[in-house]
């Protein structure tokens, strides 16, 4: 499982002539960005994109930003008409290079982007603009009706330039979704609660796996599986790409239940946490009372909580978690694979708590610099300030769809501007302790530990956990304090789950497939009533 969700492919770019360009010693590059009329007669508010690669062959210089990636610079607009130029000068910020002051001499390509803001009014009274998700995952490079221009070739010689002017004249189309099969059935509900919270029209979805032979037996109920994790219409435990898992689910002797993904993106990321929020808005009554009862209803589902099982990997790892914690009587058990941050002394590999700043250590002499994204070997991959730096270019106000933002968005009080307050300023790294202290409600460690005497005995034998003890993104160390709580000080009942971390394994360590449905069948097996069917499903 992917914890950065794959960007899906943009339309094949044409190449443009290489324009030569002649310098006088005394001006930066400047580039210049409108939308033709043709592709939006609509103005925009938004964000304005160049992003500038040295190549353009497997991937467009927008495909190739990122943290670590291509420089990308933006520009935010408001009611920007078609035809308008947007600015794009020494002083626009962007990353990794920070101002276009900074590009070295030479020939790159350069590719403008418009990214298509929403106006939500929402019911808290504060009214937001954001990205609207149109069932691609909150994934702005291939967003319906976001605009964007072919890449051009320029000679970029050091001194003035006449402004390069780039044009966004083509307008990305809807995503055709996959198409039912006998197996598996896809559908999406629009939510009366998010409605009304976001003041526009919010939908939720689910992908479902039927068992083999479902519609032979129309007197059969079926345990159920909610799959949790980044926004995706593939079929649950990739029945649709893995062989072997479809070999699995179709053979004779594997047990039958119904396997479903569940879909919340939110105007702010791929999925919503699947928790209320005061940012996001009820996310998880919304599923819990609108989406789960019409899964339930078109489909024969057992409706008991020990028939229904949680599971997901990272983000989803963490939405298993909460979930089960959350809502402890209505699910029969959770398999949480790789989870986000399940204790906020560890936020990755920050403390939110005691920490002063999240991008560096201070010590007396130096500086030391966070890291981000690790392999096994203990090389880093990324530093913390890139990525929340690379965010703060794609979006303000945590806009950026992107992991950082998102969790200022499902945990953070609103701000008076309507936005998520920022746990920690997003250039320097200063930690808002009183933002910190408003996080703790969704420490699933701090919730259990408080709680135990009422939580235990509903959870004790529902938690599972896997991860690896090297994994990526440092996400080991929240489960490990965790796992000494449930072994450790957790009494009364005891904890009777399991907690594994596999050596030397990188995000995303678990199982998969066949031996994730069977762990978890088992695990249904075990803790079904007295009295209840645990035949005729198998």
């Amino acid at each position: 499982m992917v914890r950065r969700f794959a960007l899906a492919a943009l339309l094949a770019l044409f190449c443009a002539p290489v324009l030569k360009l002649t310098a006088d010693q005394a001006v930066q590059p400047v580039f210049t960005v409108s939308f033709s009329a043709a592709a939006r007669p609509e103005a925009v508010t938004g964000q304005v994109y160049v992003a500038i690669s040295k190549v353009n062959d497997r991937q467009t210089p927008i495909r190739q930003a990122g943290p670590t990636g291509a420089p990308l610079f933006s520009v935010a607009v408001n009611e920007l008409a078609p035809g308008t130029a947007v600015r794009f000068s020494p002083a626009t910020k962007g990353h990794p290079v920070a101002s276009l002051a900074d590009l070295p001499a030479g020939e790159y390509w350069v590719q403008p982007f418009v990214n298509v803001y929403t106006r939500f009014p929402r019911a808290d009274g504060h009214t937001v603009w954001l990205h609207m998700d149109q069932w691609e995952g909150q994934n702005w490079r291939t967003s319906q009706g976001n605009l964007y221009g072919d890449p051009v070739k320029v000679q970029v010689t050091p001194g003035a330039l006449p402004p390069i002017r780039l044009v966004a004249d083509k307008v990305i189309p809807p995503i055709t979704p996959p198409a039912d099969t006998p197996s598996v059935r896809r559908f999406r509900i629009q939510s009366d609660l998010l409605t009304a919270f976001w003041g526009h029209p919010i939908y939720l979805g689910a992908t479902v796996l039927l068992p083999r032979d479902y519609d032979s037996h129309p007197d059969v109920k079926y345990p159920i599986v909610f799959q949790h994790g980044h926004f995706s219409t593939g079929a649950p435990g990739g029945f649709d790409r893995d062989e072997a898992f479809q070999k699995y689910w179709q053979a004779d002797d594997t047990p039958r239940t119904i396997y479903v993904t569940v879909q919340h993106p939110s105007p702010y990321y791929d999925d919503s946490y699947a928790v209320d929020s005061e940012n996001n808005g009820p996310y998880g009554e919304a599923i819990l009372k609108e989406l789960i009862p019409e899964i339930e209803t078109r489909f024969r589902v057992i409706r008991e909580p020990w028939a229904r099982i949680l599971t997901g990997g990272s983000t989803g790892g963490w939405i298993a978690l909460a979930l089960q914690v959350l809502y402890p009587d209505f699910y029969g058990g959770t398999f949480s694979l790789c989870p986000d941050g399940v204790d906020l002394r560890y936020h990755q590999i920050v403390n939110v708590y005691e920490d002063a700043n999240a991008y560096w250590l201070e010590r007396d002499w130096m500086k030391i610099e966070r890291p981000n994204q690790r392999r096994p070997d203990g090389n880093i991959q990324s530093m913390m300030k890139d990525e929340n730096w690379y965010e703060l270019i794609v979006g303000d106000n945590s806009r950026s769809g992107g992991q950082w933002d998102i969790w200022e968005a499902t945990y953070s009080p609103v701000g008076p501007d309507g936005y998520p307050q920022r746990l920690w300023d997003k250039k320097t790294g200063v930690i808002n302790k009183t933002v910190a202290e408003r996080w703790k409600k969704y420490d699933l460690r701090e919730i259990l530990e408080s709680n135990w005497t009422t939580l235990g005995p509903k959870v004790a034998h529902k938690i599972n956990v896997y991860i690896g003890d090297m994994d990526s993104y440092y996400l080991n160390m929240g489960v490990r304090h965790l796992d000494e709580f449930l072994k450790e000080r957790a009494v009364d009942p005891p904890f009777t789950g399991e907690i594994v971390f596999e050596p030397m394994a990188p995000h995303c360590w678990g199982p998969r497939g066949a031996d994730l449905h069977q762990r978890m069948v088992a695990h249904i097996l075990k803790y079904a009533p007295a009295g209840a069917d645990i035949t005729r499903w198998r």
